[in-house]
């Protein structure tokens, strides 16, 4: 094994992870702020938004994350109306590509979690709120959200590694992030085990610094699950047997 080559081929990769968190960070903030209004169309009474949700969530959770990148990348731009609107600062750059195309993904995935914690609320909860004169502002920002979070943190965490894997399609369409570079390394060296190998370990200790700290959040949103010592009362001291004659 050359230990030469794994440190320099891990030193160029470490250079790309910027672009590879840039990536996540943008696609889970675009389409976590995405998946709160879908969900809002989701639960509307009207049924025209519902619908329009509905058909979002079926687009974007049916076909590939592939086809979408590529579409998006390659497919918009063939139309001489997009290359003249304004939109086409955006849609000419391959990062932008790649986080719209992540973050729209994302959003329909994250829709159906946010909803599924949403119906978790239980019913009671919320009448009991209106009862005590809470407004529906208060009413979703100290009952309906945080118990809306807290049963929808177990299934994000997935979501959010999922994203972050999702992120090395992003070299297809010449975004150098930690597997792009992977991938031009093999070009020049023909190493393709040890280098794919230390790109492994990279993807594996984000997802396992993700999967932390969104344990960490889980933890603090339920404190009613924290295990709490146990005080056990301190027994009295016996008293001694009178002796028998």
């Amino acid at each position: 094994m050359d230990i030469d080559f794994l440190l320099d081929t891990l030193s160029k990769l470490l250079a790309a992870v910027p672009t590879t968190l840039g990536l996540f960070f943008l696609s889970m903030l675009c389409g976590g702020a995405l998946s709160v209004v879908i969900v809002a169309m989701r639960v509307s009474p009207y049924p025209a938004l519902s619908w329009f949700a509905r058909g979002y969530v079926l687009v974007f959770r049916g076909s590939p994350l592939l086809i979408q990148l590529f579409l998006i990348y390659y497919g918009l731009g063939q139309f001489e109306a997009v290359r003249a609107s304004p939109f086409w600062l955006v849609l000419r750059s391959p990062y932008s590509c790649t986080v719209l195309a992540l973050a729209l993904c994302t959003a329909g995935y994250t829709a159906e979690i946010l909803r599924g914690g949403l119906i978790a609320v239980p019913h009671g909860q919320i009448e009991a709120g209106l009862a005590t004169g809470m407004s529906r502002w208060t009413l979703l920002q100290r009952v309906i959200a945080p118990i809306t979070l807290r049963q929808c943190l177990p299934a994000y965490s997935t979501e959010l590694v999922l994203l972050v894997k999702s992120t090395a399609l992003a070299s297809l369409v010449t975004v150098w992030d930690v597997t792009g570079v992977a991938q031009q390394i093999i070009q020049r060296s023909y190493r393709t085990m040890e280098v794919f190998i230390c790109a492994a370990a990279i993807y594996l200790v984000l997802n396992f610094l993700l999967v932390r700290a969104v344990a960490m959040l889980e933890h603090r949103l339920s404190p009613h699950l924290r295990k709490r010592p146990s005080h056990r009362p301190t027994p009295a001291p016996s008293e001694p047997k009178p002796r028998t004659p």
